[in-house]
C-alpha cells in the first residue's frame, strides 16, 4: 500500500492555499500531485541503471501552474479536446461554449476548465482523492456535476487515475489527464529519440483545425502506423497532411480494442485495454498505458515554447514531452457514428487510466 504526505504548495493570486500531494510505493517511486488543476506534478521511477528519475514535466510552485497556459500535467475536464466552433447539441438544445483554440473550444475553456480549478485533497485508503463541484452552466455546459478522481501507486510501479462523475442534468462529460511524458527525465532535452507503439489500427481524420471530419482512417502505409515500436522522431516531420496541420502528432487514435490482464484490478466495469508502449533511450524506462476509453491522443508536445519556466528553472521546449490523454474521440457531439461523450442525468460516469513503469531490463 502506497503512503501519502502532504506539504504546502504555495497560494493562488486570490490566496487560496495550494498543497502538493506526494504518493509513494515501498519500493521508492513516488507520483506528486497538486491540489490547483489537480496537475501530476512529479513522478520518479527507476531507470536501469537504478537511479531514480523524475519522467513528467512540471512546476515548482502553485503561482507558475496558475499562468501557465500548455495543461501541463492536469486533469482535463468536462470535456477534453475540442468541439467545433464551441456548440453543441443535447436533447433539442444548443449550448455555446467559449472558443479558446482559435475558432473552436479545448480542455473546458481557458478559465473555466477544469485544469484551472482548485481541487479539494484528501487522503484514503484507495490513495489521493481529488473533489471538484462544477456549477450549472460553468463554461456554458448544463448541470451541476459532481466530480471526483482517485490517484495512486501500486507496488508493481503502476500509476492509477480513476475517475467518477455525476451530474444533475444531462451534460457532456469527458475527463481525462495531460501529462507530458519525458522518460529520459525532464530536463533532458526532445523526446524524439524514445520508441513509441501505439495498439491501434486506425486513426480519426482531422482537417487544418485538428478537429475530425467523422472518418476513420487505417493506419496502414501512412507515418500514422505506430503499431510496432518506432522511434518518435522517425516520421514526424514527413510531409503528410495529418503531420503538416497538426505540427507533428496530435491525434486520436482508434484503441484496438482488447481486454488485457493490466496490472490493477478493472474499476470501471468496462474492462481494461492496452493502448501504448513507450521506451525512454537513455534510461531505458518503460511505460506501459491501459485504459477503459476508446481513443487516444499522442501529443507530442508541439506548441511547448519554453514559458513559463518549469522546475528547477528548465525550459520546457518543443517536444520535450508526450501525452497520452485517453479520451472520448474529439468533437464527438458533431458525429453520431463515434461513441458519445454524453452523462446522463443520475448516472455514474467512470473511467480508469493505468500507467505501468519498467525498465528494458526487467
Amino acid at each position: 500500500m502506497s503512503t501519502i504526505m502532504k506539504q504546502d504548495f504555495g497560494t493562488t493570486h486570490d490566496g487560496r492555499a495550494v498543497a502538493l500531494y506526494h504518493i509513494r510505493n515501498s519500493r521508492g517511486t513516488t507520483l506528486s500531485v497538486c491540489t490547483y488543476g489537480g496537475a501530476v506534478q512529479s513522478l520518479k521511477t527507476k531507470a536501469k541503471n537504478g537511479a531514480f528519475v523524475d519522467v513528467v514535466l512540471g512546476y515548482g510552485d502553485a503561482g507558475t501552474y496558475e499562468k501557465e497556459d500548455k495543461f501541463i500535467g492536469a486533469l482535463i475536464g468536462r470535456c477534453g479536446n475540442r468541439i467545433a466552433k464551441g456548440r453543441f447539441s443535447l436533447n433539442g438544445k444548443d449550448y455555446q461554449l467559449e472558443c479558446n483554440d482559435g475558432a473552436n473550444h479545448l480542455h473546458g475553456g481557458t478559465w473555466t476548465g477544469f485544469h484551472k480549478k482548485l481541487w479539494q485533497g484528501e487522503i484514503t485508503k484507495d490513495g489521493l482523492k481529488l473533489t471538484y463541484t462544477s456549477p450549472d452552466g460553468e463554461g456554458g455546459y448544463p448541470g451541476t456535476m459532481e466530480v471526483t478522481v482517485w490517484y495512486d501507486v501500486t507496488e508493481s510501479n503502476a500509476v492509477t487515475i480513476r475517475y467518477q462523475a455525476v451530474c444533475d442534468a444531462d451534460t457532456v462529460c469527458n475527463l481525462t489527464n495531460h501529462t507530458y511524458f519525458n522518460l529520459n527525465g525532464y530536463d533532458s532535452g526532445t523526446i524524439l529519440n524514445h520508441t513509441i507503439q501505439l495498439f491501434a489500427d486506425a486513426y480519426t481524420e482531422s482537417d487544418a483545425e485538428s478537429l475530425p471530419d467523422g472518418k476513420i482512417i487505417p493506419v496502414d502505409g501512412t507515418p500514422m502506423d505506430l503499431r510496432q515500436p518506432t522511434p518518435i522522431g522517425a516520421h514526424i516531420d514527413d510531409d503528410f497532411d495529418q503531420l503538416n496541420w497538426g505540427h507533428g502528432y496530435d491525434h486520436n487514435w482508434v484503441i484496438r480494442w482488447a481486454p488485457c490482464n493490466p496490472p490493477v484490478a478493472d474499476w470501471t466495469g468496462k474492462g481494461l485495454s492496452k493502448m501504448a508502449q513507450a521506451v525512454g533511450d537513455t534510461t531505458g524506462i518503460t511505460l506501459t498505458a491501459y485504459t477503459s476509453q476508446p481513443g487516444v491522443q499522442f501529443y507530442t508536445g508541439n506548441y511547448l515554447d519554453g514559458k513559463p519556466l518549469g522546475k528547477d528553472g528548465v525550459p520546457f521546449l518543443r517536444r520535450q514531452g508526450f501525452c497520452l490523454e485517453a479520451q472520448y474521440f474529439p468533437n464527438a457531439m458533431a458525429h453520431p457514428s463515434f461513441d458519445q461523450p454524453i452523462l446522463r442525468k443520475g448516472d455514474i460516469w467512470k473511467a480508469e487510466t493505468v500507467y505501468q513503469f519498467g525498465t528494458t531490463e526487467e
